[in-house]
């Protein structure tokens, strides 16, 4: 006799979530039935309720008048989860980590979500979590402060598509100007949220910083997101967070000191580091901007532009500022 075969067949944990759902249900649950339901033999029906009932440990019994498995007792959620001890420090490690979402409308969604996968541990796991704090911990410098109301009606306008209206402050303006904008996408980048959207009055894609978003309005009328809208490829050619109008050939000079620790990350996806002789080059093709420049006069003198000559010149002018400033005293 053929085996019929079953091309889209559902995943052994899906089938098996499944079954528990129309068990717990005290539904008719016979093998014909929940092959059809889940579109495979009725053979691997029965493997599923063996190894439910075997290795899960689950009640799972069989009526021959009515032809249908059943639960011999109530059962709750299935445990599915066992876990190494390597795994569990993994996942404490994980949930620490997720103290930088604290003040965002993820916070309570990752914490239940957390509490799901630990309550469905096969087994009791005794551990230190002083021991974790101990040995792990994550930090950040200049974590950028963010108005709850403002992420969870974002989120909200992302997921529904609905275009937002709000107050911004650019950073070199002195007051705010009311922006109506259809969000497209909303990103952590060096530790700031920044909106990506179309901007209705501009007519373009701006970047908002969150931090500097007031009194925004969720608004009723509804937009459609461009497809292929890509956050990576806007900013492909950003050394930063906003966008650059070109990119160009910037080369900078490296001493031992700068060339070990630019070495030791990738600060973009075009960096290439030459060795000639006893000099270091680092070569990005981006555009040139203010974050460019702002990043370079944070090495000091442990950097030197070469090239753009803009570039140079602009970083030169700043630092002959910034020495000014130390003249005196």
């Amino acid at each position: 006799m053929q085996t019929k075969a079953f091309p889209f067949s559902r995943p052994p944990m899906r089938r098996m979530i499944a079954i528990h759902r129309l068990l717990s249900s005290k539904r008719t649950a016979n093998c014909q039935r929940l092959a059809k339901d889940l579109e495979v033999s009725s053979k691997t029906i029965q493997r599923d309720i063996e190894f439910m009932r075997e290795q899960l440990d689950l009640p799972i019994e069989y009526d021959s008048g009515r032809r249908s498995f059943f639960y011999a007792r109530e059962v709750g959620q299935l445990p599915f989860l066992s876990m190494s001890e390597g795994e569990l420090v993994a996942l404490l490690v994980a949930e620490k980590a997720m103290e930088q979402y604290r003040e965002t409308p993820f916070a309570r969604s990752l914490a239940g979500a957390f509490r799901k996968i630990t309550s469905s541990l096969t087994e009791r796991v005794t551990f230190s979590w002083d021991w974790i704090a101990e040995a792990y911990s994550f930090r950040a410098a200049g974590v950028a402060k963010a108005d709850l109301r403002v992420f969870r009606l974002l989120s909200k306008g992302l997921l529904e598509s609905r275009e937002v209206e709000f107050d911004y402050w650019k950073l070199e303006a002195e007051g705010a100007t009311r922006r109506r904008v259809q969000p497209y996408h909303v990103a952590n980048i060096e530790k700031q949220w920044y909106l990506f959207g179309f901007d209705l009055l501009r007519e373009g894609v701006r970047t908002f910083a969150l931090s500097r978003i007031q009194k925004l309005t969720l608004l009723k009328r509804r937009f459609r997101r461009p497809d292929g809208f890509s956050v990576a490829s806007l900013l492909e050619t950003s050394f930063g967070v906003f966008e650059a109008e070109s990119a160009e050939e910037v080369c900078l000079r490296l001493d031992p000191l700068a060339a070990r620790l630019v070495a030791e990350r990738q600060w973009h996806p075009s960096q290439e580091i030459r060795k000639d002789g006893d000099s270091v080059e680092l070569l990005l093709r981006v555009g040139v901007s203010a974050e460019l420049e702002r990043w370079i006069l944070g090495w000091g003198a442990h950097v030197e532009v070469l090239r753009p000559a803009a570039l140079r010149l602009a970083v030169r002018e700043a630092s002959r500022r910034l020495a000014g400033l130390y003249v005196h005293g």
